[in-house]
């Protein structure tokens, strides 16, 4: 099935025309995108979309994917950004959704952000892992509510997908892209994650529970795309040692990584 194309005019800035002119040719002249299952994304009105995370180039191929797939992606961006001359004009013209990460400040942002979700039928990329995993085969790791509370406050679907290659364009905390030889990168949009039996539900225990539905619809669509069979149990990264932001170090109990010799020579 061919993909449906550019976004439409309601969804196209003159600042998103002119980042797609820049970043499109970037991309293809680095990796070949597979996109499969794009039928998946509304075409219209708000949703949330909640992919894997292992690169940090991660959301550049995530937003050309959901830009070939006919809408505007869209990220959370921390509130102080917006402050900055340029840049915090450039994000509101992007239609970028500021939110305080931390603090007393951060009180009834992501109602306040569902709100704008809806009222201008966005669509939005949220990283449930909050992080680049650290799962040592890069599997998808324990995952955060916000994602799972965004969608559920907004009432829109949400979307998991996942991609499989960004790993060998830009390794987990590489230093240098490696464009050559020219990458091939799967990605693969899932069904909406059915989460109806938590509708105003909002305690802890119900929230983890949705998001480890949503953890395992993404890990079964990159199982699909790797040929693999995810691991049953989503790995926790507090029980080796390891924090959740930031780089990692791998803490005494951490297990290794055996990895391709392919990965260890591009993993600089």
């Amino acid at each position: 099935m061919a993909l449906p194309g550019i976004p439409p005019k309601s969804e196209r800035s003159p600042v998103y025309l002119g980042l797609a002119a820049l970043v499109l040719p970037a991309v293809a002249g680095m990796a070949k995108l597979r996109i499969r299952g794009h039928e998946h994304l509304p075409a219209t009105g708000a949703f949330v979309l909640s992919p894997n995370h292992f690169s940090e180039i991660d959301p550049v191929i995530m937003a050309v994917a959901v830009w070939k797939s006919g809408r505007v992606p869209r990220f959370m961006a921390k509130a102080s950004l917006f402050e900055i001359p340029v840049i915090g004009s450039i994000l509101r013209a992007a239609g970028q959704i500021p939110v305080e990460r931390a603090g007393r400040s951060s009180h009834g942002e992501p109602m306040q952000a569902a709100r704008t979700l809806v009222r201008e039928e966005q669509g939005v990329i949220i990283y449930p892992e909050g992080s680049l995993t650290r799962e040592p085969n890069l599997w998808p790791m324990r995952g955060k509510t916000g994602a799972v509370r965004m969608a559920l406050e907004a009432g829109v679907p949400l979307i998991p997908a996942a991609h499989w290659g960004t790993q060998h364009l830009l390794p987990r905390y590489g230093k240098r892209l490696h464009p050559f030889p020219r990458k091939h990168i799967d990605i693969l949009f899932g069904p909406p994650v059915d989460l109806s039996d938590f509708e105003g539900r909002t305690d802890q225990a119900s929230m983890t529970a949705a998001t480890d539905r949503v953890m395992g619809a993404i890990a079964g669509l990159l199982g699909e795309l790797r040929g693999e069979q995810p691991p049953a149990v989503r790995y926790d990264p507090s029980q080796y040692g390891q924090s959740e932001i930031g780089r990692f170090e791998a803490g005494p109990d951490a297990p290794e990584r055996p990895g391709t010799d392919d990965e260890r020579r591009t993993d600089g």
